[in-house]
């Protein structure tokens, strides 16, 4: 989903800092009543009615344990998933369970997704 247009979230702001109600602002320009709310609390803010940065990319997690981890599978090739992130929890790197899978599809590495199955 896309921000709505600055020229939009102008004149909702202005409608309101002329006196008119959130409301009313609303429901003259058809959006939400919260939405005119936080685009006057940004104005207020910031003084601006532009749109906050959206997504964006965190660097990985596990980025500075990689030599640990690399270590580990070749240690034990049938570690699975869930014991490699035991184990980081146990050093104190608590992660999800999808980031470790995350983690380790970047790398290219494998590993035992069950210790039932060989």
């Amino acid at each position: 989903m896309r921000p709505l247009s600055k020229d939009l979230r102008e004149r909702v702001v202005a409608a309101v800092g002329a006196g008119e109600s959130c409301r009313s602002v609303a429901a003259r320009f058809d959006v939400a009543a919260s939405t005119v709310v936080k685009w006057s609390q940004r104005y207020r803010a910031t003084g601006s009615v532009a749109p906050g940065k959206v997504g964006g990319h965190r660097k990985p997690v596990l980025e500075a344990h990689r030599a640990f981890i690399r270590e580990r599978i070749d240690q034990t090739p049938h570690l699975t998933l869930h014991k490699l992130k035991d184990e980081l929890a146990i050093r104190g790197i608590v992660v999800s369970h999808n980031a470790v899978w995350t983690f380790l599809r970047r790398e290219g590495l494998s590993f035992k997704k069950n210790t039932v199955r060989s």
